[in-house]
């Protein structure tokens, strides 16, 4: 993210978002949390003890409306916030340009306040970029809470309404059926949950 960007000056763009590396991200934050699992209230009288479920979440993201949704929306502002980002670098290099062009001819004093309107505008530069950053983060975390509540929703009311004793998410499974994965399942009730609004 922005951490990873260079600094005004380089040649190279700026990058601002994670590209391929936010899915890996994403479905680690779910896994974390899904390293618990899902435990439901019913009677052992009323359910299958043997019976468990397994949801994929990077699959739920990836393909789900909802997760296409967010990774849309964070990406949007990613690129929006590089382009912000981008464009104030390239006018700190453009004024270190002119006074290294221009610096022979300049009187001390004059050299002296170029000199100064740099400093100002780099000092700018990393405030800014400390300020997306953190309102980068803030929008990752709002959207993939409501994401991960809304898939847990989902997959206890599947395990309430089917009798499962537990559903776990695929990262904390060392193996598992592929008979056992609800996956699609709750895909399917997530699209047909989901309005179009995060």
């Amino acid at each position: 993210m922005l951490a990873g960007m260079p600094p005004p000056g380089s040649k190279d763009k700026a990058i601002f978002y994670f590209r391929g590396e936010i899915m890996k991200k994403i479905a680690g934050m779910f896994a974390l949390v899904m390293i618990g699992l899902f435990v439901f209230s019913a009677p052992a009288s009323e359910a299958d003890m043997g019976r468990i479920g397994i949801i994929d979440f990077q699959k739920v993201l990836v393909e789900s409306d909802a997760g296409k949704a967010v990774q849309a929306q964070i990406q949007q502002k990613g690129r929006s916030m590089e382009s912000d980002l981008t464009e104030m670098g390239e006018e700190i290099d453009s004024m270190m340009r002119q006074l290294q062009r221009d610096s022979m001819v300049m009187s001390s004093e004059r050299r002296e306040q170029q000199q100064r309107e740099i400093e100002i505008r780099r000092y700018d530069f990393q405030t800014t970029q400390k300020k997306y950053q953190s309102e980068f983060r803030e929008l990752e975390v709002t959207l993939m809470e409501k994401l991960r509540d809304e898939v847990f929703d989902i997959a206890e009311s599947i395990g309430k309404q089917e009798g499962y004793m537990l559903i776990i998410e695929r990262g904390a499974a060392i193996y598992y059926p592929e008979t056992i994965d609800i996956t699609d399942k709750v895909i399917q009730l997530y699209n047909e949950q989901f309005d179009g609004e995060l």
